[in-house]
């Protein structure tokens, strides 16, 4: 009898397969596969992304979350899944899209769904946070109604994210880091570790159904502590320069060029991270993964080139 791990799974669905910042989704691919499990990829396109996932062994299907039929085709034959999507104008529809093919499916044992931590502090007429952030929040709300095995992860902002990204490019030209945070603390988290939290809850989603993982990396500090963590790191000398939100937003974010969308999320992570809407602890990596989560100076190590010249 064949007792190998994809004998006994069914496949598990995993969307935002190919998504970029953090590539979270491809990561879980990596990770099941690695544990020998059956997954299903969801992509976009078919580029040399979806190459990569199918050197993994993952089966790549192509197609658009907010069309009920290409989600409906996905999922078929699929026991589990995770509902991951880059920051859009369309995560809305797609989401909620997903989450009535799913309910209408029936047969699903785990939907893990990708949030953020900012939720937690949201209700019903929070108007402070991004259109992104609201989205979550009503997605949340939709989940909670539909009856599905949901399990929620809620990461705090990613290291990767392009606010950090931008903050940290200056350190080569200027040997510090420009945000507009002040003396706010905030605890960013790895998206590696993230998707060793996703990859665990699928692998077993038993003892997680109907919970809530929050995570953050290892501690809260203010940006002069991180330059501190990122010039022991590099050996050299890392400062901060506190730069007023605007002039950082039109100076720094701006010359970007990113979606109009995607634009109005960062700039108001920037703007709560200064109201120190991101002093936030949680212990959710250790308590899913057994180990706890990565910090700055692990990063700086993991990625040289995005410090120097």
């Amino acid at each position: 009898m064949d007792r190998t791990p994809e004998a006994r799974v069914l496949p598990i669905l995993v969307t935002g397969a190919a998504g970029s910042v953090g590539a979270v989704g491809r990561s879980v691919v990596e990770r099941l596969r690695q544990r020998g499990l059956p997954v299903r990829a969801m992509v976009r396109r078919d580029d040399e992304r979806a190459e990569a996932l199918r050197a993994t062994g993952a089966e790549v299907v192509v197609g658009d979350l907010t069309r009920a039929g290409d989600v409906a085709a996905a999922l078929a034959g699929c026991g589990r899944m995770y509902f991951g999507m880059s920051v859009s104008a369309q995560y809305l529809e797609a989401a909620v899209t997903t989450v009535a093919v799913a309910r209408a499916y029936g047969r699903l044992e785990a939907f893990v769904n990708m949030s953020q931590l900012t939720v937690s502090e949201m209700d019903l007429t929070s108007t402070s946070e991004s259109v992104q952030q609201r989205q979550h929040w009503l997605v949340e709300q939709v989940l909670g109604w539909s009856g599905l095995p949901v399990v929620e992860v809620r990461p705090t902002v990613f290291l990767e994210n392009p606010l950090f990204r931008v903050g940290f490019s200056s350190i080569a030209k200027y040997g510090s880091i420009r945000l507009p945070f002040g003396r706010a603390k905030t605890s960013p988290v790895a998206a590696g570790d993230v998707a060793a939290v996703v990859a665990e809850i699928l692998a077993d989603p038993a003892p997680h159904i109907g919970r809530i993982h929050e995570l953050t990396g290892p501690r809260a500090e203010d940006i002069a502590a991180v330059a501190a963590e990122v010039s022991a790191a590099l050996g050299r000398p890392v400062g901060y320069t506190d730069v007023p939100l605007q002039e950082w937003i039109d100076d720094d974010l701006r010359p970007l060029g990113l979606p109009d969308h995607v634009f109005q999320h960062i700039s108001t992570m920037a703007r709560l991270h200064a109201e120190d809407r991101y002093d936030r602890m949680a212990d959710g990596v250790e308590q899913v993964i057994g180990r706890p989560p990565s910090g700055v100076a692990d990063y700086v190590r993991q990625n040289p080139g995005l410090f120097s010249a």
